[in-house]
């Protein structure tokens, strides 16, 4: 975050009922992300990760639980932040603008951490030449700042390979198959980027490359596809996907937009009202009941 997206605030903060109502209701969907949806999706991971004997299907069903928890937690925690600070008068910016919807890899980290990634275009890629140079040394520039974002994370040898994973990937599409990308079906280039961003959230869940490689193993090379304990998973983590899936996407926010919502919107106000509570209730339920974990990106 940048001095100039507060800088207005900071000098001329104003704080009222509609902006701490709105600010109140943003926290409390960041909650809700954390605790009922993040903190389940991780314990099914761990639970998933941990067991001895694993089919294909569930340790792909893992990953995929890894790549939504990561996105629960981090939005999570900045929607707490931005709803706090709007509750307070500031207007912090965006960092996630479903990111899980992109149809390339190059348009996911348009919307994922977004200040992160504005940091480092700003302050690392844009002085090295950014693409406004020769073929070799853009690419040169690419490298170093996914080597460097990786490390960002952490010295670990699996958050360098995850830079260095998204700057092959991102060079790639820049001059290899972008333009084939683009002719593809919305859905087929939302499926291209969902298995790139799950394979690479999976390198980013393993700091020990043995267990990495283990896991990998499982998803690529088992000879068992589909097991009890994968229906299992399902069965019991059912409303847990269901409500990940749904919020991983602007369903909700397209809803309001339609003229049934708004012909019935008081209706729904109250409704969202009573849905806001009855999630708070739940929030307290799971953190008292030492269901909580920390935030992941506190580690970063």
């Amino acid at each position: 975050m940048r001095y100039s997206e507060i800088a207005a605030s900071l000098d001329n903060r104003k704080v009222n009922y509609a902006d701490y109502g709105e600010g109140l209701m943003r926290f409390l969907r960041g909650l809700f992300k954390k605790v009922l949806l993040a903190d389940r999706l991780g314990a099914l991971f761990k639970l998933i990760s941990e067991s001895a004997n694993i089919s294909s299907a569930s340790a792909v069903l893992g990953a995929v639980c890894f790549t939504a928890q990561i996105y629960f937690d981090f939005s999570g925690y900045a929607d707490m932040a931005i709803g706090i600070g709007k509750m307070i008068g500031f207007s912090f910016p965006e960092n996630f603008n479903y990111p899980y919807i992109s149809q390339s890899v190059t348009e996911f980290w348009r919307r994922w951490h977004i200040t992160l990634s504005g940091w480092f275009k700003d302050y690392v890629y844009i002085p090295l030449g950014g693409n406004r140079c020769k073929k070799a040394r853009h690419i040169f520039n690419l490298a170093l700042v996914w080597t460097l974002t990786g490390a960002w994370h952490g010295a670990a040898l699996n958050f360098v390979l995850w830079g260095i994973y998204y700057g092959i990937l991102l060079t790639a599409e820049k001059y290899l198959w972008g333009k084939f990308l683009k002719k593809l079906p919305s859905p087929v280039k939302i499926a291209y980027t969902l298995a790139i961003t799950v394979f690479g959230f999976t390198i980013f869940a393993f700091d020990d490359f043995s267990a990495l490689k283990g896991y990998l193993s499982n998803v690529f090379f088992n000879k068992s596809i589909i097991d009890t304990g994968f229906l299992f998973y399902l069965q019991n983590y059912s409303v847990t996907l269901f409500f990940a899936i749904i919020f991983s996407t602007p369903i909700a926010k397209k809803f309001k937009e339609t003229k049934y919502f708004i012909k019935h919107e008081k209706a729904f106000n109250v409704l969202s009202s009573a849905a806001y509570i009855l999630l708070f209730i739940l929030c307290v339920i799971y953190v008292v009941s030492s269901s909580y974990s920390p935030f992941l990106y506190f580690r970063f």
